[in-house]
């Protein structure tokens, strides 16, 4: 496929590197369905040439990715029965009704489809900036590396705002670790971009208006890596976090969050599987801006501008 609605898909340096661009920047590229399968045909684009070596992940805007999709025109025109619903609402458990429904959907289009770029047969980079809010973490940690832009923050605030444990690839305590998880699915703070390197999920951090050009050349270093000592080394730190459990562990939360999906649609009599602003949680339309995690303050620092 050559041609996308939701993406960009360049070559670079003969070839030699592919910058895919997320381009909804007017929806903070939030996730429909409609880029995530596009995503998945671009990937798998760059995964069969032999030529690409790495593959940089970015987002066109402000926002690298605010997270799943939950009400734009777009999202509810291809959900919707008609002309303009996306097809794969029509396979992968599409036509099952309520739980295993969604829990077939999100198994397909959410938790596997991460998996599957995690394991890509190229070195990934994310190049990041502004919110990477909760799905946006994912398309992040299905990278090998990540590159922030100075002004980037890592949220996951599904649980004090949805009534959720965390999204679908559930990567939070090998990503941030287990305390330092739990405090951010808990209160729904943010890390900023120094924290996140501190933590050793980013390896670089650059102002932001340096960010692409700083990511490609660190893409070239990595690019000059034979492919087979590259994939070598990809596979040895996977295989190890796998052999920890890390497989494992993304199955048991998968479970929880459909359990938590399907509470929150049986309390509520309808397909609405979120939790409410009558359940406790503010309305996630008008909640306000999310704290940055501080260590001397309970309710979190001034959120910074993305």
């Amino acid at each position: 496929m050559s041609d996308y609605r939701y993406l960009r898909y360049e070559r670079l340096d003969d070839g030699r590197i592919v910058r895919i661009v997320l381009d909804r920047p007017r929806s903070r590229n939030a996730q429909n369905r409609g880029l995530l399968v596009e995503l998945d045909e671009a990937f798998v684009r760059a995964e069969r040439d032999d030529e690409v070596r790495v593959v940089i992940l970015a987002g066109a805007g402000r926002t690298f990715s605010s997270g799943h999709d939950l009400g734009t025109q777009e999202y509810l025109a291809e959900t919707a029965p008609g002309p303009d619903q996306h097809p794969t609402h029509q396979i992968n458990g599409g036509t099952r009704l309520a739980a295993e429904r969604r829990m077939l959907q999100e198994h397909h289009y959410f938790q596997e489809n991460t998996k599957r770029w995690r394991n890509l047969r190229k070195i990934t980079i994310a190049e990041v900036q502004g919110e990477i809010f909760s799905a946006g973490l994912m398309l992040a940690w299905a990278c090998d590396l990540i590159v922030a832009a100075d002004d980037a923050r890592f949220a996951d605030p599904v649980g004090p705002r949805l009534g959720g444990s965390g999204v679908e690839y559930f990567g939070h305590p090998w990503e941030f670790g287990p305390r330092k998880a739990k405090e951010l699915l808990l209160t729904g703070d943010a890390i900023d971009a120094d924290e996140a390197y501190r933590l050793g999920m980013v390896s670089k951090v650059f102002p932001l208006a340096d960010l692409p050009r700083r990511t490609l050349e660190f893409a070239r270093r990595i690019a000059q890596v034979p492919t087979i000592a590259a994939l070598g080394t990809k596979d040895a730190v996977n295989q190890t976090v796998d052999a920890q459990g890390f497989q494992t562990a993304l199955a048991n939360a998968f479970s929880m969050h459909q359990m938590l999906h399907a509470h929150w649609a049986e309390l509520h009599g309808s397909d609405w599987p979120l939790a409410t602003e009558e359940d406790g949680v503010p309305d996630w339309r008008t909640a306000p801006p999310v704290s940055l995690a501080v260590k001397d303050a309970v309710g979190g620092g001034p959120a910074r501008a993305a």
